[in-house]
């Protein structure tokens, strides 16, 4: 067979037509859209065991980068096409590296023998978001990777409204015997009882492996406003104060409560037990045993850690004492109020979480703040101050000596790396210094390797994309080395204002990302009313009757979960309440005008860097646009939950027949009514669609007008199983004790509501006695609800459920892999994605990018379109690993074969000697 090199010599006769086809089918990338996620990178960096290569997550690109490594720079060798969102890379051997695809919800495993021929030979499927990976067990011959308990790809039913059940996974896979399966056969996926997982820990040995939960919780949850006392703190019910500085009387609303060990308190001591009908057991890092046959936890109290942080965001073992270090943040969502005014005493502003490393040891658990020199009853002075440099805010990936003796820990929110004599951090006699911090300039910092033979720090810098080069000696940067960013100038701009703890609060140590855990949630609820704020007029619109309830808005709101920042433009108003929004100044409810302008909905949160972050001003307006140009682009992931086909199951079907059903004549209106569903809405839109929201009001008889939420996130809200019943929710469960369960809040604007089915089942008491239009009662209407429930927890999305799913096509698993290819093909058919396909042929990188009716179109404008058959056959060849892949709609081209957008396709540019990512190296 000859390679395409010789074939591009001879098909020039339809070099032409191939090109005006190809422009005609696909625009200039410049035109093309970068889809932008926001993956939270855990373990971007990694050595080979020789020390002589750097691996290193191009996130953005969707790449690994491959760097050899030299005294005082890193010589690039190759950039391999992975999976979409790469966010963690492990060294299995010198030959051999893994990368985790967040997005894709796969591993790539990377032949580097050749490292510059460098490419992928093989993607195991694992289940939804994985993020880390470690090789441990007998001759560090297995792979342990976490995902969350849900996905696609799973081999068994993720039990998703069964309460009690584990969502969290850690699978296991033997890297020397994968299997022949489509996906690889794991030799063990390890279900621990926690919420879904991120952070992996090896001891020296390869004996044990510690997994920790992401959002841990910190054993607090909400009572629903149903169960507290009205009348305020004197009839039993909320905290003093209970009116705003006016005087006006808050609405009656729900409250915090937190487990001290023996009681559910509030902030006052008074026990909540008799309404909070579950337990939180707290288990926050997992033990596993790697040696046993197969992997699994270790059985009792030695299996597991509690108390270690809210938010677990990396491990590392020190290899000398064994002792485990967790960087987390510990959230004060206990504590209530925002507000600078008469009531900033009383309130969290400037201290919503601490920074820190938690110790964990055979003499148990021991959390160190990092920050412990802020004097938190101080605020506040301009951000430039002395406390503000000595801080370190969201810590996130660790390295130890080899000696034991020094810890090095990358912190995100303040571009810098934080240094730790060990025994100092254990006994917390350590003492916050600007002189055992290293500044990186590139900002950022989320990874790092440690590379002692040379006395050398790898950081991987987010913010632009680099991989900055530190002697440890001098604590300086000695070289700064950039991977290519497809992504736009307003995303790069824009994110540091997400992350940077210097510039958004006077401690140093709180960001928007403090809460919005990478521009997402924390899964908790925060009561951050103002009592010093005003009462507002909402300026609607409304899709319900309000029967007389007081649409305004009280700036006492009582607890609210934190929302995601994903998926926000063409959504309107922001907040639970819609209290952000541009309607207060220009009341129109016009498309992208007034009350549905995001942009000015979002600056209406830059009173937020005040009142609660704790800044002495707010932040500068281009500082703001800044951020607004970029947060309005993050989207939200496909779903996990929804067939990859996009096809609905009968449950699913009957549930959404209901959910659009008749109108209620007491509701005034079906289910999407409200909660509107139409992907194709407002198609000029940045972002068209609605996902359950239009963003109107509705009165869901309760004390406040809320906003009607989206609903595209509900499965993240899983776990909360155990609910006192109330005269608001007398049906949709037992009042029974519920047991121990993973997460401490649910659904509604609180997550005080347990499922979504005693959600649904709230339509039984607004619409007792004659039930017009609403659920049959009885076991038929209860047959209905979780038919209603289950197409929720699937419901559409801004992405087909398609995109990001991958498989490679090697010389011996065309059988196994075959059905998948035609359903990525059949899905690029439909217009849910893209599809690309990389890999070698020969030794050759090659790219295609599919365009239909079964042909692909080659990165060489001079090479023949191939059908679906003929570039099957190029698997076949020496190396011929091909690797199909569905893209965002639109981003195809920059993906499959035009990388830097400069209209000059990647194979070209190969052969033409200039360089594919970077748009003014052209042939």
């Amino acid at each position: 067979m000859l390679s395409f090199r010789h074939l591009r010599h001879f098909v020039a006769v339809c070099s032409g037509v191939t090109a005006a086809l190809l422009v005609a089918a696909h625009p200039a990338a410049a035109a093309t859209p970068f889809t932008t996620f926001e993956s939270g990178q855990v373990r971007p960096l990694a050595l080979s065991a020789n020390g002589q290569l750097l691996f290193a997550v191009n996130t953005p690109d969707n790449r690994l980068e491959i760097f050899h490594v030299r005294a005082n720079r890193l010589q690039h060798k190759a950039s391999v096409p992975v999976g979409l969102e790469p966010v963690a890379v492990a060294a299995r051997s010198n030959d051999e590296v893994w990368v985790v695809n967040h997005l894709s919800d796969s591993v790539s495993v990377v032949d580097v023998r050749d490292a510059g021929n460098a490419h992928v030979v093989r993607t195991l499927l694992v289940g939804d978001e994985p993020r880390d990976i470690v090789f441990a067990g007998p001759g560090r011959s297995r792979a342990f990777i976490t995902a969350a308990h849900r996905g696609q790809n799973i081999p068994f039913d993720p039990q998703i409204t069964t309460p009690g059940v584990g969502r969290a996974d850690v699978w296991v896979f033997d890297a020397d015997q994968l299997g022949t399966s489509l996906g690889g056969a794991p030799l063990s996926i390890v279900t621990l009882f926690g919420d879904t997982p991120r952070a992996l820990a090896v001891t020296p040995d390869g004996s044990r492996v510690y997994a920790a939960a992401f959002h841990s919780g910190n054993r607090t949850t909400a009572i629903d406003e149903s169960l507290v006392p009205n009348g305020g703190e004197a009839a039993g019910g909320l905290p003093w104060p209970n009116a705003n500085f006016e005087g006006i009387p808050q609405p009656e609303v729900g409250l915090i409560v937190k487990f001290d060990g023996t009681h559910w308190v509030d902030e006052l001591d008074r026990p909540w037990d008799d309404v909070v009908r579950f337990s939180l057991p707290d288990k926050d890092v997992f033990v596993i045993d790697a040696l046993a046959d197969p992997p699994r936890q270790v059985d009792g109290p030695g299996g597991f850690f509690s108390g270690v942080g809210t938010i677990l965001f990396n491990m590392v073992v020190n290899p000398v004492n064994k002792k485990i270090y967790v960087s987390n943040t510990d959230a004060r969502n206990e504590e209530r109020f925002e507000g600078a005014g008469l009531f900033a005493g009383h309130s969290v502003r400037g201290h919503l979480h601490e920074s820190r490393i938690t110790v964990l040891g055979p003499t148990g658990v021991a959390p160190r703040h990092l920050n412990k020199h802020i004097d938190y009853s101080s605020c506040c002075a301009p951000v430039a101050n002395a406390e503000s440099a000595r801080s370190l805010a969201q810590p996130l990936e660790m390295a130890v000596t080899s000696d034991g003796a020094t810890l090095y820990v990358a912190a995100l929110g303040s571009d810098k790396i934080g240094v730790f004599d060990t025994a100092a951090l254990e006994d917390d006699t350590f003492v916050p210094s600007t002189a055992n911090q290293i500044h990186v300039p590139g900002g950022g910092p989320t990874g790092l390797v440690l590379d002692e033979r040379r006395k050398r720090l790898y950081v991987l810098t987010r913010f632009d994309n680099a991989i900055s080069v530190i002697n440890t000696r001098t604590r300086r940067e000695v070289a700064h080395v950039p991977m290519h960013n497809p992504e736009p100038p307003s995303v790069v701009r824009g994110r540091r204002v997400l992350y940077d703890a210097s510039l958004s609060s006077s401690h140093g140590d709180s960001s928007c990302a403090s809460c919005h855990i990478f521009g997402d949630f924390d899964s908790l609820a925060w009561d951050l009313g103002n009592p010093d704020g005003s009462v507002l007029e909402n300026p609607g619109p409304f899709c319900t009757e309000l029967f007389g309830l007081d649409p305004s808005l009280h700036p006492m709101k009582g607890p609210m979960t934190t929302q995601s920042l994903r998926g926000m433009a063409n959504h309107g108003p922001m907040h639970w309440r819609g209290d952000r929004t541009g309607g207060h100044d220009a009341p129109t409810s016009q498309p992208d005008s007034g009350v549905f302008d995001e942009r000015a909905a979002f600056r209406e949160f830059r009173a937020s860097f005040v009142d609660l972050l704790g800044r002495d001003e707010s932040i500068s307006e281009e500082d703001m646009d800044a951020f607004t140009d970029f947060i309005l682009q993050v989207t939200y992931p496909p779903s996990p939950i929804r067939a990859l086909d996009d096809s609905l199951t009968p449950d699913q079907l009957a549930g959404r027949a209901f959910f659009g059903g008749p109108v209620s004549s007491i509701l005034g209106a079906s289910c999407i009514g409200c909660h509107v569903v139409d992907p194709e809405a407002n198609p000029g839109a940045s972002a068209p669609g609605f996902f359950g929201s239009d963003g109107g009001s509705a009165n869901a008889n309760e004390s406040q007008v809320f906003k009607v939420p989206h609903l595209r996130n509900q499965y993240q809200k899983v776990g909360m199983f155990g609910m006192a019943e109330s005269f608001v929710f007398p049906f949709g469960g037992s009042n029974a004790h519920m047991g121990d369960q993973v997460r401490g809040f649910g659904f509604l604007h609180d997550g005080a509501v347990d499922t979504l089915f005693r959600f649904n089942s709230f339509s039984d008491f607004v619409q007792i006695p004659e039930n017009p239009g609403g659920f049959p009662v009885g076991p038929e209407g209860d047959l209905l609800k979780h038919q209603v429930a289950a197409y929720m927890l699937a419901l559409e999305s801004n992405l087909k459920p398609i995109v990001g799913q991958q498989i490679t096509l090697t010389s011996s698993n065309g059988a196994v892999a075959g059905p998948r290819i035609d359903l990525l093909v059949a899905r690029a058919d439909a217009g849910d994605c893209d599809l690309v396909v990389k890999g070698q042929s020969y030794g050759e990188e090659i790219g295609f990018l599919y365009t239909g009716n079964g042909l692909f179109a080659a990165d060489r404008e001079l090479e023949p379109w191939r059908s679906s058959a003929e570039l099957r056959l190029l698997a076949g060849g020496s190396d011929g690993e091909l690797t199909y892949t569905c893209v965002p709609p639109g981003s195809g081209e920059r993906i499959g074969v035009d990388r830097d957008g400069d209209g000059a396709r990647d194979g070209d540019e190969r052969d033409a000697g200039s360089d594919p990512a970077d748009p003014t190296s052209v042939p």
